[in-house]
C-alpha cells in the first residue's frame, strides 16, 4: 500500500496552483490500493477548527478538532490539519473534491483537489501463432512457416506496449512498441534464429506501473539433405561398423539401421536392427547377418517430414570379385608384374597377394614390389627363377566373405640358350643338306654331259673334262682333242684320263725297273645313249 499526499511519492503525479491566500487548487493521481491524502490548508501551519469534504456536490465527511475521527479501518479520514485519507483507493475514488477549512477567527479557506485512480496495466493476453504448444507451455513451429504475434492489455489513462525478444544471439531486443490496448507484428519466414523468448511488456503511462507477460518459442527445423552412410573395419575382418549421422536437426531425430526389403514410400519392410534418437547411429553386424545383394538402409524421422518423407540412405552389399589373368609365363632372370582388379565389393575390401598353396605371406622389397593403383593391385616379381615358379593367390576380403584369383606362374629357360640351339639346328640342316648334294652328285658323275644340249659342240672353245684321282686332290686340264664325227651324226669326245702318283705309290714306282705308261688315250665312242653335248 502506498501513501499519496500533496507532494509526489511513490510515483504519483501532483501539481498545484494557489488561487489568493483563501483557495487553491489540486490535481492528484493515485493507483489502485494506495493511500491518497487530498491537501485542504496548506498555505500556513494553522490548525483548523472544522473541515469537511464535499464531492460531486455531497459532503463526504466532516472533521472537528474538538473530536477528530483516529486513524483506523475506515475507508475516509480527516486529519488534524484537514485533509482527507483515502484508505485503499479504488476507481470509486476518483472525482473533484472541494475542501472548507475553519481557521480562527472565523477566517474560512477553500480548496480543490481533481482524484484520478490510475488501474492498469491488467489483463494482459499474449498470442503467437500457428503454433502447437507443449505441456509445460512452449510453444513450437515449424522453419519457414508464417507466424504472427500479438499483445493486448488494459491501463487507465493510457498504455505503452513493447514487444520484446531474447534469444542465442540477441537479449531484450526491441521487436515493436506503440501506444495502443492492442500490438502486433509478424514473422513471413520463421528461421531457426527466431527461437527463445518473446515478452509482452504494458507500462501505464501516468503510474509507470508495468506488467509482463512471456513465453517461449521453439523452431523446429531439419536439413534437406539426407543422411550420411558410413562403414569402419573393426579388428575382426568379419565384422564391420555401418556408422549414420544427420546433423543439422532440431530436436534431434530418429535414427534406424536396418535390412530393407521393400519399398521406402509403402514403409519399412525389414529386421530392424537398432533404432535411438541421436544424431549419430552406430550398429555393428558380423559375416552371419550379412548377404550379397542385401540393403542395409539408415532411416531419418523427424517432427518436420510427414509419413513417406524420411529421409534415408542405404549400402547394397556385394561379394568380393578379384579379377586378373590366371595364367603367366616367364623367362629366368627376367621381371613379370601380376595384375589382379577388384572394384565391385561393397563394403570395399582389402586385397592382398600371397605365394603357394600354403599361401605364405608376401613380404615387398628388391625381390617383391606391390603397387596399388586405385582398385588395381600390382605384384612385380624381379630377377625370377625356378623357385619363383607356382601358384600366386590374390585374395580379396570384405566383412561378407573371401574370394581368390588363382594364378599360375610358369618360369622358362633363358632365350641365348635358344638361339644357341636354333644356330646348331640349322648349321647341322645346311651340312646335311650339302652332304645329299655331294653324293647325288657323285652318283650321277658317269652322266656328266659336256656342250650345249644340242648335240653339237661350239666351234670356238675347247671342251675340258679332267677326271682326277688323287690323295693330293691336284687337278690337271688338258685340252681334249675333238674326235670327227661319226656317221650317225653324233660327237664323240676324247676323254684322256691322266693317273697321277700319290706318295704311296711312289716307292712302288721307284722300285720298279719298267713303269707303265700311266697316261692313257681313251677314245670312247658313244651312241647317243651316252654323254652327249
Amino acid at each position: 500500500m502506498k501513501i499519496v499526499t500533496p507532494v509526489a511519492l511513490l510515483h504519483l503525479c501532483l501539481c498545484a496552483t494557489v488561487s489568493g491566500s483563501v483557495s487553491t487548487e489540486t490535481a492528484l493521481t493515485a493507483a489502485q490500493g494506495d493511500v491518497a491524502i487530498l491537501p485542504c490548508y496548506t498555505v500556513g501551519n494553522v490548525t483548523p477548527n472544522v473541515t469537511s469534504w464535499i464531492k460531486n456536490g455531497q459532503e463526504v465527511i466532516r472533521g472537528d478538532i474538538s473530536s477528530p475521527i483516529p486513524l483506523g479501518r475506515q475507508h475516509l479520514t480527516v486529519l488534524y490539519d484537514g485533509s482527507l485519507n483515502i484508505r485503499a483507493v479504488v476507481p470509486g475514488d476518483a472525482g473533484t473534491y472541494l475542501c472548507s477549512s475553519t481557521l480562527p477567527g472565523n477566517n474560512i479557506f477553500h480548496a480543490r483537489v481533481l482524484l484520478e485512480v490510475t488501474n492498469g496495466p491488467e489483463n494482459m493476453s499474449l498470442s503467437i501463432g500457428p503454433a502447437t504448444a507443449l505441456s509445460n507451455g512452449t510453444l513450437i513451429v515449424y522453419q519457414g512457416s508464417a507466424v504472427s504475434f500479438n499483445c493486448s492489455g488494459s491501463s487507465y489513462p493510457s498504455q505503452q506496449l513493447t514487444w520484446a525478444f531474447r534469444g542465442a544471439e540477441s537479449s531484450n531486443q526491441s521487436l515493436a512498441s506503440a501506444s495502443r490496448p492492442w500490438l502486433d507484428f509478424r514473422i513471413e519466414d520463421v528461421q531457426p534464429s527466431a527461437q527463445g523468448v518473446y515478452s509482452c511488456k504494458a507500462n501505464n503511462t501516468v503510474s509507470f506501473q508495468t506488467a509482463n507477460k512471456s513465453t517461449e518459442l521453439l523452431v523446429y527445423y531439419a536439413p534437406d539433405r539426407h543422411p550420411e552412410c558410413m562403414w569402419a573395419p573393426a579388428q575382426d575382418p568379419s565384422h564391420v561398423l555401418f556408422n549414420c549421422t544427420w546433423f543439422g536437426a532440431y530436436p534431434a531425430p530418429t535414427l534406424r539401421w536396418g535390412e530393407d526389403q521393400g519399398d521406402q514410400a509403402a514403409g519399412w519392410k525389414g529386421h530392424v536392427y537398432k533404432s535411438e534418437v541421436t544424431e549419430s547411429l552406430s550398429v555393428l553386424l558380423n559375416r552371419s547377418m550379412l548377404a550379397d545383394g542385401q540393403t542395409l538402409r539408415c532411416m531419418a524421422q523427424h517432427l518436420t517430414l510427414t509419413a513417406g518423407k524420411e529421409k534415408s540412405c542405404s549400402f547394397n552389399l556385394k561379394y568380393p570379385f578379384p579379377n586378373g589373368d590366371p595364367m603367366a609365363s616367364a623367362l629366368e632372370a627376367s621381371s613379370i608384374t601380376l595384375t589382379c582388379t577388384e572394384d565391385v565389393s561393397i563394403p570395399p575390401a582389402n586385397t592382398i597377394w600371397r605365394k603357394g598353396l600354403q599361401q605364405e605371406d608376401i613380404v615387398p622389397g628388391s625381390k617383391y614390389v606391390l603397387t596399388e593403383e586405385g582398385p588395381v593391385l600390382k605384384l612385380t616379381i624381379h630377377n625370377i627363377s625356378k623357385d619363383d615358379e607356382g601358384v600366386y593367390f590374390c585374395r580379396s576380403e570384405n566383412p561378407l566373405a573371401v574370394r581368390e584369383l588363382e594364378v599360375y606362374l610358369t618360369v622358362k629357360k633363358s632365350s641365348a640358350y635358344t638361339g644357341a640351339i636354333i644356330g646348331v639346328f640349322i648349321a647341322a640342316l645346311i651340312v646335311g643338306l650339302a652332304a645329299i648334294v655331294a653324293k647325288t652328285v657323285y652318283s650321277s658323275r658317269h652322266r656328266i654331259c659336256l656342250g650345249d644340249g644340242f648335240g653339237h659342240m661350239e666351234e670356238d672353245r675347247g671342251d675340258v673334262l679332267s677326271l682326277v684321282e688323287s690323295d693330293d686332290e691336284q687337278i690337271f686340264q688338258d685340252t681334249v682333242p675333238r674326235l670327227p664325227p661319226i656317221a650317225n651324226g653324233v660327237t664323240t669326245t676324247l676323254v684322256q684320263i691322266h693317273r697321277i702318283p700319290s706318295s704311296d705309290h711312289e716307292d712302288t714306282e721307284t722300285a720298279d725297273p719298267n713303269p707303265q705308261q700311266q697316261d692313257d688315250t681313251v677314245r670312247i665312242e658313244e651312241s647317243a645313249d651316252l654323254v652327249t653335248f
